[in-house]
């Protein structure tokens, strides 16, 4: 038995699915459409609401040189997901197995394990072995195996199609309200916070410090009104993503100060949701002025007091 086969195996749906499948990296407005969908036709045709995923971008595997940022997590996507109301989430490893698999293949054995009635797919879905299985491909062998297909169209923000690659690009440009409005949600970061140097506790700032996935996408560097939620109360938070170019840094970090927080954060697990940028990355001459710019970047937080939902 391969990989496929006994990723796939251990399902065992009580009834006949609609299935959907793709990479659903941040889980936008756009995948939000499609899986809602994709919920609502299972449910009026009594079947079973399957998406099926991948641990890592399949570019990992097909363009090596090239990293993908991923906008959320496996964890964080499988979540996403399920909160649509899909009733099966699979997760498969995209391998040279895989990836040279051709489509009918493969649709046979989503028929044979996940008991496969329908497909609805987003309009710039391919499957298979150099994509072998376009959409026309996919109709086809649907009326010869015995499944259906559905097409949904491109969502739009303003002139763009919603897509995981040009909420990569708002990001890169600091534009949070655009990537925001494109996720459906605030686009948030999460990670274990680990030691740091101490220095925001000296200056009287004290900061989390996240160790977060090294394939996670970044906001462009600089300063970030942010909330979060810890042991269950919410707190507005100052984000600080960069070099640290006051001490001289070099590495890239992400620092947090959670206001009005007392307590210890290290070694919890962490998320932020990402409201707004405040301001680029600034050197400072001396520790008096950086002190007096938090403290006007925490008034500024206080002032961006809203809610990502």
């Amino acid at each position: 038995m391969t990989t496929l086969e006994k990723e796939l195996s251990g399902l065992t749906p009580t009834k006949e699915t609609l299935v959907s499948i793709g990479v659903f990296d941040g889980l936008h407005a756009g995948h939000q459409t499609l899986l809602r969908e994709l919920v609502a036709q299972a449910r009026a045709k009594k079947l079973l609401s399957a998406v099926v995923t991948f641990k890592r971008h399949p570019m990992a595997l097909l363009e090596p040189g090239e990293t993908i940022p991923s906008l959320t997590s496996l964890t964080e996507r499988i979540r996403l997901i399920k909160s649509t109301g899909v009733d099966i989430v699979v997760t498969l490893t995209f391998s040279k197995e895989l990836a040279d698999l051709g489509a009918q293949p493969f649709v046979l054995l989503l028929q044979h394990y996940l008991k496969m009635k329908g497909m609805i797919l987003g309009w710039d879905f391919a499957l298979g072995h150099h994509r072998e299985g376009s959409l026309e491909t996919l109709h086809d062998l649907g009326t010869k195996l015995g499944f259906s297909t559905e097409v949904l169209g491109p969502i739009k923000y303003g002139e763009a199609i919603i897509s995981s690659t040009e909420i990569r690009k708002a990001l890169a440009d600091g534009d949070i309200a655009r990537a925001n409005a494109m996720l459906g949600r605030c686009f948030s970061l999460e990670g274990r916070v680990i030691e740091g140097e101490g220095r925001g506790t000296r200056l009287g700032f004290p900061t989390a410090n996240l160790d977060l996935d090294p394939v996670q996408a970044l906001p462009l560097d600089g300063v970030y009104a942010a909330k979060t939620i810890v042991e269950g109360t919410s707190y507005l938070a100052a984000v600080f993503i960069g070099r640290r170019p006051t001490f001289d840094g070099v590495e890239r970090i992400l620092e947090v100060h959670v206001i009005d927080f007392k307590g210890d954060l290290y070694r919890r697990d962490f998320k932020i949701d990402i409201i707004e940028r405040i301001r680029g990355e600034q050197k400072f001459n001396d520790a008096e002025s950086l002190i007096a710019q938090i403290e006007k970047d925490i008034q500024i937080v206080r002032e961006k007091a809203s809610a990502c939902s």
